[in-house]
């Protein structure tokens, strides 16, 4: 597979100000050192310094940076990647604040800076001319003809790399120099800043990279000048900081330096959310000129998923096992709750709209019915009058003591009415009149679990009917997903509270519940349904104890759970996607990876036509399987292509 991942740095080296030889020096010693990388940002001026003053307008410091500028270049030739320094430049009557591209011996490009800061404690209009609106220019350095503008982009066609530069105050403004850029086709920006540090401004900064890395999906390499800059009126804190797609991957203020931020930039990431966004118009590409760069992948172009899996981890790059679920404990009780208000408002909703307040539901001790029944008290905190008809429908020798007793104890705490129907005759008589052979009835024998389901399901929109209720459904993101539910079973309802929530996740948002419910009995219950195993309890138990467990039969949720994450929200193909599992959990083998892999894309193309007819339900997460809104595929699909890629 292609290798998409590009290691970009911050770079913040020692300073003098004025010394154009040994910042020079410095610089260089940093490319030596970060030679691994694709692309290293330097601050704002950093050949110079940034707050040389009146010195700017000396010949000799001019003349000295265009020297040293060449000087880098050359260090460039030794590596695959592209340095981006900044310096002042001369050109025709004007001096300019640059950023100058350095890649393969050469000096590729220069961009000026287009909005000079020029208040409160910046006074760059003294020294400097504005670059914007400066296009297909072209400025001599040393013997060169060397592309200068506003309108330059730098490209790696190996690596799909293209990389859009501003200047510092070009991201305060409202329109933003990246912001066009980025629509002409950069997925990497690059920041050489010279903030000063004050009260608050680092909040602030940081919200800004953040934000423009999200709405313009792409990467944003910040790096803004040190504390060895002058400290006559300013402080600077050489905050660097490296953010993708709306989330900051890494970042520091006061280092000691030199210092270097890094991070892998996962260009496959970027290119699918543009293209699955399609708000995300492009600008005429015929605006910008494009030089030829090199902004190398880490290791090899081409990949196996060993390769892969070993670069991840070698470049110390975090892939969270769980990515439904934030590794933070506030971020995740947080998620949690604000899915439950989803939930619940939408729940809310249905019941306003339609008139009907009686909600039935079926109870089974396990998670998904647990999560669906909170949703159902939520919402009657909105609507008073909503009143919850909660039935649990043991079937004997299948349905544990565990569950059984946890279904019994949720509905007297969370329901308004308990019920209690054994299915065991009325699941016999069905199989009986079909002429299903008696006998053992256990794993394996199809006809007798989808009785179960389709019995239950039976129940309770018979008993809908005769209340004026509206069925809740149970199915979660997952099961869905998998194909674990019985068709016009548990797979149907009148409104499917759970139908984007995924497995992981719905384990911890009743944990999270049972810590803020304020109810000890009603914990204490749901701590135990999160412990208990995963199980549809459709065949026989052991002795009242569970005996069909459901990630013996279709895998680890887990891993289920992370295919179908990176293979709807990022596009993945199945080899990155295992490769990217092999990361997250190490103490699994390739080919328990590859096997689980292959488990889940059978069963997720052959499941399809299961998808097609779902009942109604919340979008919580940016990944969903509703047939309506963001997933349509054809339940004919053959899965051939994914198993032989994988």
């Amino acid at each position: 597979m292609k290798n998409k991942l590009i290691k970009a740095a911050a770079a913040v080296p020692e300073l003098r100000i004025g010394d154009v030889k040994y910042n020079t020096g410095r610089i260089i010693e940093m490319i030596r050192e970060l030679k691994t990388c694709g692309l290293v940002v330097f601050p704002e001026l950093s050949i110079t310094g940034y707050t040389c003053a009146d010195l700017f307008e000396s010949e000799l410091l001019l003349e000295s940076s265009e020297n040293a500028l060449s000087d880098i270049a050359k260090e460039t030739e030794k590596y695959a990647l592209t340095a981006v320094v900044g310096l002042p430049l001369r050109f025709d009557n004007c001096i300019y604040n640059c950023a100058a591209l350095l890649s393969q011996g050469k000096i590729k490009a220069v961009i000026p800076k287009s909005f000079l800061p020029n208040y409160s404690e910046f006074y760059e209009c003294r020294w400097f001319a504005s670059g914007r609106g400066l296009k297909e220019r072209v400025i001599k350095i040393g013997n060169e003809d060397i592309p200068f503008g506003s309108d330059i982009l730098a490209e790696d066609p190996i690596s799909g790399a293209v990389l859009g530069v501003e200047l510092c105050e070009d991201l305060w403004v409202p329109d933003k120099p990246s912001t066009h850029a980025a629509l002409a086709g950069a997925n990497m920006i690059a920041n050489l800043s010279a903030s000063d540090e004050l009260i608050g401004k680092q909040e602030y900064r940081r919200e800004l990279v953040k934000q423009q890395s999200g709405s313009c999906y792409c990467a944003y390499i910040y790096s803004s000048a040190g504390t060895n800059e002058s400290s006559t009126d300013m402080v600077f804190s050489g905050h660097s900081i490296i953010a993708q797609n709306g989330s900051v991957l890494k970042e520091s203020i006061f280092p000691v330096y030199p210092h270097a931020e890094t991070a892998l930039i996962d260009l496959g990431c970027i290119m699918h959310n543009r293209r699955r966004q399609n708000t995300y118009e492009n600008d005429p590409a015929g605006e910008y000129r494009r030089v030829g760069v090199s902004i190398q992948s880490v290791g090899k172009d081409r990949c196996s998923i060993g390769e892969l899996a070993a670069i991840i981890k070698e470049q110390d790059h975090f892939i969270p096992r769980n990515p439904f679920v934030p590794a933070d404990n506030n971020a995740r009780d947080e998620r949690c709750r604000m899915i439950l208000k989803i939930q619940a408002n939408g729940l809310a909703t249905r019941v306003r709209a339609s008139g009907i307040k009686n909600l039935v539901i079926g109870i089974s001790g396990g998670l998904d019915s647990t999560l669906a029944l909170i949703v159902c008290a939520e919402a009657k905190k909105l609507i008073e009058d909503i009143r919850i008809m909660a039935y649990t429908m043991p079937n004997e020798g299948n349905t544990s003591g565990r569950t059984y007793e946890n279904a019994k104890k949720l509905m007297r705490l969370l329901a308004d009415e308990e019920y209690e129907i054994a299915i065991k005759e009325g699941v016999d008589l069905h199989l009986k009149q079909l002429g299903h052979e008696p006998g053992y009835m256990g794993e394996g024998d199809v006809a007798y679990e989808n009785a179960q389901a389709r019995m239950r399901t039976y129940l309770l929109m018979d008993a809908a009917n005769m209340n004026n209720a509206l069925v809740v459904g149970t199915g979660d993101l997952s099961e869905l997903a998998l194909g674990w539910c019985t068709y016009n079973g548990d797979h149907m309802s009148m409104y499917a509270v759970n139908a984007s929530v995924p497995k992981t996740l719905v384990k911890f948002i009743c944990r999270s519940y049972a810590q803020f419910c304020g109810d000890a009995g009603l914990a204490k219950v749901l701590l135990d349904i999160c412990d208990t195993p995963i199980t549809p309890e459709l065949t026989p138990n052991k002795d009242g104890v569970i005996a069909q467990k459901t990630e013996e039969k279709i895998g680890k949720y887990d891993l289920n759970d992370f295919f179908l994450y990176y293979t709807l929200r990022y596009g993945f193909e199945p080899a990155r996607c295992a490769a990217y599992a092999l990361s997250a959990y190490p103490e699994l083998t390739e080919d328990e990876v590859r096997d689980a892999g292959r488990k889940f894309f059978k069963r997720f193309f052959s499941q399809q036509f299961k998808r097609s007819c779902l009942p109604d339900g919340p979008k919580v997460g940016s990944v969903t399987l509703s047939p309506r809104g963001d997933w349509r595929m054809p339940s004919d699909a053959t899965v051939n292509l994914w198993l032989e890629e994988l």
